[in-house]
């Protein structure tokens, strides 16, 4: 399993936004030289980010601003910004009812699947943009 690459450049957006806002006006160009990738992609995200209300983007004046503290905002929050809200695990669609593997795989793995989201999403609950932006300064 792998996930696209919004929720990693999505957060590197947030840790972009949360370490300069201060320091410069944060554009989908100064974005797209820190991570590397067009500034299309970057403004794609943004705008998604802006939707789900993580950040704010100034017409006019422009730059990119964070709509909370850093220690409000959790990897959840951003991952749920750019990933589509759906199961991570896709269930083949038609298992033999005939076999008993496929007559009982879903009783089997259906609740444990689940637990394993769950899992993923309370780990993610844990961890603050600020936790990421500290590790950051730390490295640097």
């Amino acid at each position: 399993m792998q996930f696209s690459s919004r929720f990693t450049i999505a957060t590197h957006i947030m840790l972009c936004i949360a370490m300069f806002e201060n320091e410069c006006k944060i554009t989908s160009n100064f974005l797209s030289n820190s991570i590397n990738v067009n500034p299309v992609v970057v403004r794609n995200i943004l705008g998604t980010l802006s939707r789900a209300g993580v950040v704010e983007i100034k017409q006019g004046i422009g730059g990119a601003f964070l709509k909370k503290p850093a220690e409000e905002i959790t990897l959840l929050e951003i991952f749920k910004a750019v990933e589509k809200e759906e199961p991570l695990f896709h269930f083949h669609e038609n298992p033999n009812p005939d076999c008993p593997v496929g007559r009982t795989i879903h009783s089997v793995l259906d609740g444990r699947i689940e637990a394993v989201q769950s899992a993923m999403e309370n780990e993610m609950k844990n961890v603050t943009l600020f936790q990421l932006l500290e590790d950051t300064k730390k490295k640097m």
